[in-house]
């Protein structure tokens, strides 16, 4: 299921952009607007509610934090197990973790090690709202093929087609980006 043109200019005008944050010359994209647009964020639900139904999936996956919001209400609307992929140190059992480069220096994300169950293969969905560079959203995939699990496709609210983020992350899994931003 693809949106319709209304649902798309819908969920692009409920996405407010905050210029020159946090730094001079970048357009923050803000989903804060979207959360609290019941319209928006009901219609953003649905759609990816439609597209995953299919897939069979076993987790949704979120990266830390804002994947938390749109992963969990997803899992809970496909009946699946909903995992973290959290910064690292904000897991309290065994974990296993994945560095990877920032502009200026190198920063790790972590899953537990039994985040998807002692069945190996788990079909795994990982999501988050924003694709930039990729960096975070590689090193989440490969966590999850890490502990045995399979992540079956990595889904973003937006994609920033100008940045090599998508490119990169499709070399591990496909990729799907509900807005794409040029």
């Amino acid at each position: 299921m693809s949106l319709t043109v209304d649902q798309k200019a819908l969920l692009e005008s409920a996405i407010r952009d905050i210029p020159d944050f946090p730094k001079p010359g970048i357009i923050f994209k803000d989903i804060t607007t979207l959360l609290n647009n019941a319209e928006a964020f009901s219609t953003l639900m649905t759609h990816l509610k439609t597209r995953y139904e299919s897939y069979n999936l076993d987790f949704v996956a979120g990266i830390d934090a804002r994947g938390f919001i749109f992963g969990a209400a997803l899992a809970q609307m496909l009946g699946v197990g909903f995992v973290p992929i959290r910064k690292k140190g904000k897991l309290p059992s065994t974990t296993v973790s994945e560095k990877y480069s920032l502009e200026y220096g190198f920063d790790e994300v972590e899953v537990h090690m039994d985040a998807f169950g002692s069945d190996k293969g788990a079909k795994v969905l990982l999501i988050d709202d924003l694709i930039a560079t990729g960096g975070t959203a590689k090193a989440a995939a490969s966590l999850i093929e890490k502990v045995g699990a399979h992540c079956v496709e990595a889904c973003f609210i937006l994609g920033l087609e100008f940045l090599p983020g998508i490119d990169s992350l499709t070399e591990l899994t496909p990729v799907y980006t509900v807005i794409g931003v040029d």
